[in-house]
């Protein structure tokens, strides 16, 4: 059951209006790494969740948790608009003199949402349920969260850099040190899962015995880059095997013949008339 009060997680005034930081803050809200995806990610992660106790509890009390952040950046934002022009058009995206009135605020945040937060990134790109990793493995989606709180905790860290509001900061340092509490138990919870037996370090942890075996312990070295076979990965008795010089494995990757009715250009002398004239070329450049 969710649990859900009048009063914010935390306190978010900011000392004086800022239109053009509350466009930025909209990236914690709406975009890819924001609150609305952690919260739809761990809510769905939790409905989908098939083992009933810890697990499932620790991802709901989470998703929960999520849902007041949005509300709290949501307050920041309607508050870093405060006083902003009451009246805009629909030309204020188009218009450079009406975005400098707007003072670089989101023309949606006035259009829209009457001086309001709105439910997409900083460049107004609506959010997407795409964005959300949900897959009920849970070491793939306890993988895909840590990694979703550091990226939203790279992002908060930004943001803190791009302002000097002391009230923003303040709710800007609480949002951090979730981010990192909620990395660390993601971790945990990886470490736990494999200590009861229910994952191990592939996931999913099956057809491993089906799987072509001759390349499941090997890089590929297909960059230009010189060293990546120095890291730890490529040495010791776990090592993984670097080829330094791997060898295609498959023929030409040459579409079949498509069905004509569907247009595409085709023709299959050409292919071999331009092996051809690129051979003539190359033997010419040689001796040029």
């Amino acid at each position: 059951m969710f649990r859900h009060t009048k009063l914010l997680q935390f306190e978010a005034k900011p000392e004086r209006p800022d239109p053009y930081y509350a466009r930025k803050l909209q990236e914690l809200i709406g975009g890819a790494y924001g609150e609305m995806t952690v919260t739809m990610q761990y809510l769905f992660q939790g409905w989908n969740c098939r083992v009933e106790g810890k697990y499932k509890d620790l991802i709901m009390d989470t998703a929960t948790e999520e849902i007041g952040h949005v509300e709290m950046l949501a307050t920041m934002v309607a508050r870093l608009l405060e006083g902003a022009p009451a009246t805009a058009t629909a030309e204020a995206a188009q218009d450079p003199v009406m975005a400098a009135v707007l003072g670089g605020m989101d023309p949606q945040q006035a259009i829209v949402s009457g001086g309001g937060a709105v439910p997409a990134d900083s460049n107004g790109t609506p959010w997407n349920g795409k964005y959300i990793v949900a897959s009920g493995n849970l070491l793939a989606d306890f993988r895909a969260n840590a990694a979703a709180e550091a990226q939203g905790r790279l992002q908060t860290a930004r943001l803190y850099n791009m302002t000097d509001d002391p009230g923003v900061k303040e709710m800007l340092k609480f949002n951090l040190a979730r981010d990192t509490v909620h990395q660390k138990q993601w971790l945990r919870a990886i470490e736990e899962l494999q200590a009861d037996g229910l994952e191990s370090d592939i996931a999913p942890g099956a057809l491993l015995d089906e799987e072509d075996q001759t390349h499941n312990n090997t890089i590929w070295h297909l960059s230009d880059g010189p060293d990546g076979n120095k890291g730890t990965w490529a040495s010791g008795e776990d090592r993984i095997e670097y080829l330094m010089d791997p060898k295609p494995l498959g023929g030409p990757g040459s579409a079949p013949k498509p069905d004509p009715e569907l247009y595409a250009t085709y023709s299959p002398t050409q292919d071999a008339m331009g092996t051809v004239k690129g051979k003539a070329q190359s033997a010419v450049n040689k001796l040029t």
